[in-house]
């Protein structure tokens, strides 16, 4: 009976949280989709024209959504639902871009296709976001982030980008790159391990893990938005199948017993980087049903 409450409670808890995804707009033939109302008419049929002699040249497709808002959302989840849905790149080729901006919420995503991963990295992402884009964004001149941000893309992906990093940040090298992440996954893996093994206790810390699995790996490490899937999914089934052993049982017994005695805590704070679907069009641009894997990079200005 409480396996089957436990069903019905994580359950409910998935149905609700999918009945409040925000709506994927429909692609209506058009590249640049500016739904907050902040470029001007020009810029826009000027990147349409921009980006459909690109996609004519090169087949790879990069689409702009500019949204006032992500509703309570999470951008890379959004993101991804939105490039999924609007199938952006060739299906043999997976050589779509999307673009993400939420005014409201001072947020932008790059969502890369599978395909064009090896060249428009995270890293040179984040780099687009981070020099191109945002500088912009804080003088409130949307017309020219975007317009940048999109000849970036462009660059990048003919390997002809090169980042102008004047504004004092550095990058980590390789080995700070890995060293970073495998400490962000250490310290995620010992407390979801506890998670596992302390019984219901550990239920609230699945739940209060959720903003650090969304959020830390990928800010670490550009990790897929698949690793909080993973995780969500994951932790549930290895829980009970644990808890219904002897040894979970008696590892559970002595978490409990050890918190009675001891007197041990633990505390934290946190908040929150990224394929197919339907094709749309309106008689103009569509998608060519390119896939996505949660490759890209998110920012803030």
């Amino acid at each position: 009976m409480k396996r089957v409450s436990l069903f019905l409670f994580l359950f409910s808890f998935f149905l609700f949280n999918v009945s409040a995804q925000k709506a994927v707009p429909e692609l209506w033939g058009m590249r640049v989709h500016d739904e907050a109302k902040v470029l001007s008419q020009g810029v826009v049929e000027a990147m349409e024209a921009q980006l459909k002699v690109y996609e004519d040249s090169t087949s790879n497709q990069i689409a702009v959504l500019i949204v006032p808002s992500l509703d309570g959302d999470i951008l890379e989840e959004y993101a991804l639902r939105v490039a999924e849905a609007w199938k952006l790149g060739q299906k043999d080729k997976d050589n779509g871009v999307l673009l993400l901006i939420a005014i409201n919420d001072r947020k932008m995503r790059i969502e890369v296709g599978q395909g064009l991963e090896g060249v428009l990295t995270d890293a040179t992402s984040n780099r687009i976001i981070r020099n191109e884009i945002a500088p912009a964004f804080r003088r409130e001149d949307y017309d020219e982030g975007v317009r940048a941000g999109i000849d970036g893309i462009i660059l990048a992906i003919g390997g002809e980008y090169v980042a102008d990093d004047s504004d004092g940040t550095t990058e980590l090298s390789g080995d700070e790159f890995w060293m970073v992440g495998l400490f962000v996954y250490g310290i995620l893996g010992i407390f979801t391990y506890i998670g596992l093994i302390s019984g219901k206790a550990g239920w609230f810390l699945y739940f209060f893990l959720i903003p650090f699995w969304a959020v830390f790996p990928t800010f670490a490490m550009g990790g897929s938005i698949n690793i909080l899937y993973t995780y969500l999914i994951l932790f549930p089934i290895l829980k009970v199948i644990i808890g219904s052993t002897a040894w979970g049982k008696r590892m559970a017994k002595n978490m409990s017993s050890g918190r009675s005695s001891g007197g041990s805590g633990w505390s934290g704070g946190g908040g929150w980087s990224s394929g197919g679907g339907w094709s749309s069009g309106g008689g103009g641009f569509s998608g060519g049903g390119g896939s996505f894997g949660g490759g890209g990079s998110s920012g803030s200005w």
